[in-house]
């Protein structure tokens, strides 16, 4: 067979595996071992693996991952999410609308703490459902705003995604979480605006309530602190040069599970928990990654990735177009499976194209293509991915984040749910646009932190 052929068909009967629900990881290391074995032989397949192992975990970018993932963990425990929502509900819930603005306040200060999306959606879920009802919001506005809400977690720093996208294409993980900081803020004030835009249309989905006392809102503010606390000691210690990513991981975890302890929230056994779910997310984790380093391993063998980027280099088709093509189809994988299979399994065929296109890798040089570095296409274009990724955890029929708010809202028909975050998948592909368009908003704060 052809090797480009097999390629494309490895292709097909892996989004096949996917889309009858077997794990990602067991998906394509059966793909990519099976493919190994046709072009090369089992003999090859075997003295690969040997060493495979090794030589993707003992990339010391990964430690960051586990440690990040034991820092949602315990905040997930701590009650950091309900210190976050209390004091956004003080500062916003008089408006109306205003609980489902505090929701999605407090889901992007949850995510600077905890990294993950459906961790995200599902703890600001448990504490922002009762008050959303309580203030007799519509179903459709109250699960929509936190499902959206939920997607926060995967760009805020420090972002699980962000770090294996910046392994994956060799960034620096401190420039990528600076290059988020803006991007992440755009979509937490336009998913406040939407909110705004929803209720002025329809005011008796979002009622006003007549907000809380000085006392009750000076105690809320005061109960933030500590998370501004852990979110600038974090990302401070990286940025000012006191510790790198993995460290200021550490440091994070440390100071979540002393604020917990303090509260009387963090006993032994929630910590044993928040250990063991540690484990399990970080062993998912790494199969996926030994999953895609075969299926890596494979594709460059029979040539799919370079054949690719040659064939589209050579279209004829404009360099922004290109770019436009590859987000639609993360946007529509995205209905297929979860966001860091997308990025483990997409993103090594997408990359190269676009180093193609720009010129080739030349670090520091202007590429031909883009008018921009090597480095700072690495930066645009993992922003722009990891935002339409995020897509997916709203856009059926994965729509993980809808699936954790419907099973916490089951006086709610998942339609509604789904009704409910279509107002806010617009405003993201409206962030989408402004980043796309204006490249130089994603790349200032990096650009100036390295100047500084």
């Amino acid at each position: 067979m052809d090797p480009i052929t097999l390629g494309v068909l490895s292709l097909v009967i892996l989004v096949a595996l996917i889309a009858i629900r077997i794990p990602i990881g067991y998906s394509m290391i059966v793909v990519g071992g099976v493919g190994i074995m046709i072009v090369n032989g089992p003999l090859i397949l075997m003295s690969q693996l040997k060493t495979l192992g090794w030589g993707v975990f003992s990339n010391y970018g990964l430690s960051v991952v586990p440690m990040f993932i034991l820092m949602g963990a315990l905040a997930s425990r701590a009650g950091l999410s309900q210190a976050l929502f209390r004091g956004a509900n003080a500062w916003l819930g008089w408006m109306r609308g205003g609980t489902a603005m505090a929701a999605i306040a407090g889901c992007a200060g949850f995510g600077a703490v905890c990294g993950s999306s459906l961790a995200t959606a599902s703890t600001m879920g448990k504490v922002a459902l009762p008050e959303l009802k309580r203030y007799n919001y519509s179903g459709a506005l109250a699960t929509g705003s936190l499902a959206a809400g939920g997607v926060l977690g995967i760009l805020i720093p420090p972002s699980v995604v962000l770090i294996i996208y910046a392994i994956i294409v060799e960034a620096n993980i401190v420039t990528m979480f600076a290059a988020a900081m803006i991007p992440g803020l755009l979509a937490v004030v336009l998913f406040i605006l939407t909110i705004a835009i929803y209720v002025w249309i329809k005011p008796e989905a979002g009622p006003r309530h007549s907000g809380v006392d000085l006392k009750e809102w000076r105690d809320a503010t005061i109960g933030m602190i500590p998370v501004a606390v852990i979110f600038g000691l974090v990302l401070g210690g990286i940025y000012g040069g006191f510790f790198n990513p993995t460290p200021a991981a550490a440091v994070g975890a440390a100071l979540v599970w002393i604020y917990g302890t303090i509260k009387g929230r963090l006993n032994l056994a929630a910590l044993f928990d928040s250990l063991k779910e540690t484990a399990g997310t970080t062993g998912m984790i790494y199969l996926i990654l030994i999953g895609a380093e075969l299926m890596k391993i494979f594709m460059s063998r029979i040539g799919l990735p370079q054949a690719t980027a040659e064939w589209i280099a050579n279209s004829g088709l404009a360099p922004f177009v290109v770019v436009a093509i590859l987000l639609v189809a993360l946007i529509l994988l995205g209905c297929l499976m979860d966001s860091l299979s997308m990025i483990l399994l997409v993103i090594p065929f997408f990359w190269p194209v676009l180093v193609e296109i720009n010129g080739g890798l030349y670090m520091g040089a202007e590429g031909s293509g883009f008018g921009m570095s090597t480095e700072d296409l690495k930066i645009w274009f993992g922003i722009l991915a990891l935002i339409v990724v995020e897509l997916g955890l709203i856009t059926p029929p994965v729509g993980m984040n809808v699936f954790v708010i419907s099973a916490l809202a089951k006086d709610t028909p998942m339609s509604e749910t789904f009704k409910g975050v279509l107002p806010f998948f617009g405003a993201e592909l409206v962030r989408v646009t402004i980043l796309f368009a204006f490249p130089a908003i994603t790349l200032w704060l990096p650009q100036v932190i390295g100047a500084w």
